[in-house]
């Protein structure tokens, strides 16, 4: 009873965790312009970030190290150094994004300007990162995240032409004034959402912070397959909830509250109460894992004790960069960048970055020094290079597309 419960929380934890402000901002971005035009992306990235999550988490129940930490010891440390810049330098923009939509998210509670709770919500977000245990902090916002199920219940009371929406979904190509550059763009964005670096690096380390080991590749694989698929038709469903108000209207989404009109319009006032709910689980979960795995990858390239289950005192330094990480992100937001303006540029630079991220992933994950008989199999590794080719593709495509659309506009 106890393992069937730590696999179905770690199942609900992956659906409710998987959706942060890049993934709302993103779809309801694209659902406006494009209805589901570019949904089979979202369905790609999913099986993307399965593909790489599953090598991460067993890597990290077989050799019960995280994939960062051997990725120096395996590459040597000028390319663990190249990918620790690059996996840096995105998680930090993409933690100062999720501290702002926490404070968005707050803004829409109390009409106070988000500018104002900036600060308040870093400072909230370092006493949890320093005081909360690991599985607290995992489970409580990845549960609370659930209350973003709330689109899937006003897209059904929206009732919207389904037809029209499964044409829009079987169509390949842009549609109406719309062009290819755009269409190509935002399909990036939305593949960079589903496979922000992150991610996997959270997975990783938070399988030790867990103390996974070879028994526990159930409940890891459960996690991955199950929960990540779950938590994408949540972005699916956020997508088709503006493809059906936004869509005919020809507006646009710029704002985090526009998100969540859809929600208001077909479930009134406590629709909305849920979904702002689900807003600030999501984007402070992810500035959780976003802000602790600013930590894991430097401690784990230097060499530094790290992690929530040793005494603060003992993992100085890896608590110092947390600390600094959040720190920046509050000074750049204090700048008066529009904070859904950092998440789309956070997206772009994701995509840069990802082979940085992932081949690493793919050398490590076929390496039997460290898994033996537990090492990619064929159609693992098939997965993993096709992936790499797409991932390649969107990395090299990523900058001169935003040029070319001027960040899609």
């Amino acid at each position: 009873m106890k393992k069937a419960l730590a696999v179905t929380l770690g199942i609900l934890t992956a659906i409710g965790g998987f959706v942060d402000i890049g993934d709302l901002v993103a779809n309801a971005q694209t659902g406006a312009r494009f209805g589901m035009g570019l949904a089979w992306v979202v369905v790609v990235g999913v099986v993307g970030i399965c593909v790489y999550a599953e090598m991460c988490g067993r890597v990290a129940a077989v050799s019960r190290r995280p994939v960062f930490d051997l990725v120096r010891e395996r590459l040597g440390p000028r390319v663990a150094l190249a990918n620790l810049v690059g996996s840096y330098l995105v998680t930090l923009l993409t933690l100062t994004a999720e501290i702002g939509g926490v404070a968005l998210a707050v803004e829409m509670v109390t009409s106070v300007h988000y500018l104002l709770w900036v600060p308040v919500a870093a400072f909230v977000i370092w006493v949890v990162l320093w005081r909360v245990r690991f599985e607290t902090m995992e489970r409580v916002f990845g549960l609370a995240g659930l209350a973003l199920v709330v689109f899937v219940v006003a897209l059904v009371q929206l009732d919207p032409p389904w037809r029209d929406l499964g044409a829009q979904a079987a169509r390949f190509g842009p549609a109406g004034a719309e062009g290819w550059a755009t269409y190509a763009f935002f399909g990036i964005t939305l593949f960079a959402a589903a496979m922000t670096p992150y991610e996997v690096f959270f997975f990783s380390s938070g399988g030790v912070e867990e103390r996974w080991t070879r028994r526990d590749l159930v409940t890891e694989r459960a996690n991955v397959f199950i929960g990540f698929p779950l938590g994408g038709l949540l972005s699916l469903a956020i997508m088709a909830c503006a493809a059906a108000v936004f869509l005919p209207q020809g507006m646009e989404v710029h704002e985090l509250e526009q998100v969540g009109q859809p929600v208001e319009l077909a479930l009134g006032k406590i629709g909305l109460a849920v979904v702002i709910l689900g807003f600030f689980a999501a984007t402070f979960g992810a500035a959780l894992e976003t802000g602790l795995s600013s930590g894991y990858t430097a401690a784990q390239y230097f060499g530094w004790r790290w992690g929530k289950r040793v005494p603060p005192r003992l993992a100085a330094r890896f608590h110092t960069v947390v600390l600094v990480s959040v720190l920046i992100g509050v000074a750049v937001l204090l700048t008066t960048v529009d904070p859904v303006a950092v998440t789309e540029y956070s997206l772009v630079f994701s995509a840069v970055a990802l082979p940085l991220t992932y081949l690493p992933i793919l050398v490590v994950a076929n390496d039997r020094d460290y898994l033996g008989e537990h090492v990619n199999g064929r159609v693992a590794n098939a997965f993993g290079v096709t992936y790499l080719v797409i991932i390649v593709v969107v990395a090299v495509a990523a900058i001169p597309l935003m040029l070319l659309t001027g960040m899609g506009s």
